[in-house]
This record gives C-alpha cells, sequence and structure tokens, in this order.
C-alpha cells in the first residue's frame, strides 16, 4: 500500500525537517517488508482563499486530486479521535489488510479541514488535545508511522 503524507505549507531547512526527514525515512525503510510503501511528503501551498471556508476548499482540492477511487484517508486534526500507538499501528494495519492500495495521511492549514473532506476520511486523527505547531504535528506523524511499523513487525522499539 503506497502511503503519502500531504502537508499544508512548506517546511524549511533546520533541525525540525532533519528530524522528520529522518523518521520518515525509517518508516520508508521498515515499512516496505510489511506492504507499506512510503511516497513522500506533498507540500501544499497553503491557499490564498479570501476567507476561511475558501482556503479549506482549495487546500482539500488538491488532496481530492491524489485520491485513488479505494484510497484510505486520514485526517489530521485536533479535534478528531484520539488514539494510542498500539491502536494507530492497528488501523494501519486494518486498512493495508483491508486490500487498501493508497492511504493519504492529510495536515491542513492554519484554518482546519474543509468539511467535505472530514466526511469523506476513513478516520480522522489527534495528536492530543493540544494544538502542535505544523513542524512538530509533522515530526510526530513520521514519528507514529516508524512506530506502526514497528509495533506490526513486533521489533522492540515499541515497549509499553
Amino acid at each position: 500500500m503506497r502511503v503519502t503524507v500531504y502537508a499544508v505549507g512548506k517546511m524549511k531547512a533546520g533541525p525540525e525537517r532533519e528530524l522528520a526527514e529522518r523518521y520518515f525515512d525509517r518508516f520508508a525503510k521498515a515499512g516496505t517488508a510489511l506492504g507499506f510503501e512510503f511516497t513522500g511528503v506533498s507540500e501544499i501551498t497553503e491557499s490564498r482563499g479570501g476567507n476561511a471556508d475558501q482556503r479549506k476548499v482549495d487546500e482539500a482540492s488538491r488532496v481530492y486530486e491524489a485520491l485513488d477511487n479505494g484510497a484510505a484517508l486520514i485526517l489530521l486534526d485536533e479535534r478528531g479521535k484520539e488514539l494510542g500507538s498500539e491502536a494507530f499501528a492497528e488501523q494501519m494495519g486494518k486498512i493495508r489488510d483491508g486490500g487498501k492500495r493508497q492511504l493519504i495521511l492529510a495536515l491542513g492549514g492554519p484554518d482546519g479541514h474543509d468539511p467535505q473532506l472530514r466526511a469523506r476520511a476513513d478516520l480522522v486523527l489527534a495528536m492530543g488535545k493540544m494544538t502542535w505547531p505544523h513542524q512538530l504535528a509533522r515530526i510526530l506523524i513520521a514519528e507514529q508511522l516508524y512506530r506502526a511499523v514497528t509495533i506490526l513487525s513486533g521489533h522492540p522499539y515499541h515497549r509499553v
């Protein structure tokens, strides 16, 4: 299953980008044996729409363009469902084992996600009740993707 992260905004060079890339690289290497093909991070330019609703629609249209008919979509949103790492790994495994060829994880812009995109999502996921800066959210999802494949493979990286 191809896994792509869509993120509104560009991450500048620096330690945050390096850390995110380190975990995405680990995920790419470890995930292959488990049927996860990491296709990278697609950065979506932040919309210049006149209001928040228009910006959300503009940004969502880029995600829609990438979705295959049978693709799974996980939106990252502070108002989403909170899952522990093991439950997230289980969700990843279920999506893969359910025959999905593609999984997109989408980080929205400052205005959040378009309601129609939220309705289309297979899972709206929160990384806690706190609001995280975009750079940290990208690092957190990169690490959790890596952690998920280590959990699924029985690797000792994840300890309870």
